[in-house]
């Protein structure tokens, strides 16, 4: 049994990370955030733009996170590259607003390729590295519609709630070898996720958060600070909690 750890810090310095969907977004946040905290990373996303955060602590890769390969290609990036391997954030996420009448069989899969399925396969490649050294963390970036939905999100609620289930019985199987699951709920964020929906995505997004109890949208630096709670070991407790940073809206949804 594994012992409390002291909590004078968030003790991140010095850790080794992968952050999917690192080139935008929350993504993006969560790696400044964790770099500036002195944590290595791996900046892994499909958008070759991801290659411009280049550094002494960002090793960037370019991959799809629905290719088993990719997951596989993260891992051993970390190990030769920083050493090893001690927080995954499975971040990548696509959203498409369709009547489920509407939605084609491929817009489904892709939908659930990227949400849940990538996180599965960096999440199973990250504790085959993780379990030797008996430590790590791996934290879901989920969001309201774990638990709430509402009409055209049926594929993004989903795959959203099938990666609440994964954190929650992921967590049962990782906290034995002193690996903390968990995921952050979070509301409505400026970022360009929808920007292949909507001509001004961020836009749309910073209204429709005004609309929840707190009366604004979140900033991704505010997402980034909630990942970095639990990645760290002031979060020593917690174990397949979903934590909602959404502004309230699933309070004020029930």
């Amino acid at each position: 049994m594994s012992t409390s750890p002291a909590l004078t810090s968030d003790n991140l310095s010095g850790k080794v990370a992968i952050v999917t969907g690192a080139a935008s977004g929350i993504g993006r946040a969560t790696v400044d955030l964790l770099v500036e905290r002195g944590v290595r990373v791996v900046a892994e996303d499909r958008n070759k733009a991801v290659e411009e955060l280049a550094g002494p602590a960002i090793a960037p890769l370019t991959a799809d996170v629905t290719d088993e390969d990719s997951a596989r290609r993260a891992v051993e990036l970390a190990r030769e590259r920083f050493g090893g391997l001690d927080i995954l954030v499975n971040n990548a996420g696509i959203i498409i607003n369709k009547n489920v009448v509407d939605m084609t069989l491929d817009d489904w899969n892709s939908v659930l390729a990227v949400n849940a399925t990538g996180a599965f396969l960096h999440s199973r490649e990250a504790m085959r590295a993780m379990i030797p050294q008996g430590s790590g963390a791996i934290v879901n970036v989920g969001s309201y519609a774990c638990f709430q939905a509402f009409p055209t999100i049926a594929a993004y609620a989903a795959s959203k709630g099938a990666l609440a289930q994964l954190t929650r019985a992921l967590s049962l199987e990782a906290i034995e070898h002193g690996i903390r699951v968990n995921a952050v709920g979070v509301g409505d964020t400026v970022t360009n996720i929808l920007d292949d929906i909507h001509d001004d995505g961020p836009g749309f997004l910073a209204e429709h958060g005004s609309a929840t109890p707190i009366g604004r949208a979140a900033q991704p630096s505010e997402m980034a600070q909630v990942v970095a709670f639990l990645a760290s070991d002031q979060a020593s407790y917690l174990v397949g909690s979903i934590v909602m940073a959404d502004g309230g809206m699933s309070v004020a949804a029930g």
